[in-house]
């Protein structure tokens, strides 16, 4: 069975000096929006959440529920690191869902969505307005390669040298993240 995994390790510099993870969106913490969805899709086996930075104030003030939280303490060292950490806690699975912790308008509509069109590929990437974006379900090709990555490369690098599905997700999601207060406060 598939596993859905959320990366929310990094630091959010460009937020500023406030905790990103924790930045305050309709009431709730702005990671709180993605794990709501994440939990939503019931095809998962189980949901693992990566954290890194401010880990401790992160797990005091969001519900993760039935989330399985893991720490990435290498997690200054790029993307690559918090991918590979979750990778590690999903251990055999025979898909993995990808989505970020800075993603609050992501659905459950489009993670089960994004699971649908794995037959027959590598991995899967949603696309909004042709633009790459979240999520990205990695199959067992992927996954089997996916500890070659290190620094700040995301899947995209390892990505490019598969069979991916790439398709169009605007219908069932806003590929948002927020990176910066300015951001948070639009939406």
């Amino acid at each position: 069975m598939p596993v859905g995994l959320i990366l929310a390790a990094g630091a959010g510099r460009r937020f500023g000096d406030a905790t990103k993870q924790l930045a305050d969106l309709r009431g709730r913490p702005l990671l709180a929006h993605a794990l709501e969805a994440m939990l939503a899709v019931d095809r998962l086996e189980r949901v693992i959440v990566v954290l890194g930075h401010d880990a401790d104030a992160i797990r005091a003030r969001v519900d993760f529920g039935a989330a399985e939280v893991v720490i990435a303490t290498d997690w200054d060292e790029g993307q690559a690191a918090s991918l590979r950490r979750g990778l590690e806690a999903a251990g055999d699975a025979d898909a993995v869902v990808v989505t970020l912790g800075d993603q609050p308008l992501i659905t459950p509509q489009v993670i089960a969505a994004a699971l649908d069109q794995l037959d027959g590929y590598d991995a899967v990437r949603a696309l909004y307005a042709g633009r790459p974006g979240h999520p990205v379900v990695l199959g067992p090709a992927v996954l089997a390669a996916a500890g070659e990555l290190r620094g700040d490369q995301g899947a995209r690098e390892l990505l490019a040298r598969f069979n991916v599905r790439k398709w169009d997700a605007s219908h069932l999601a806003d590929a948002v993240d927020v990176d910066t207060p300015e951001e948070l406060q639009a939406l």
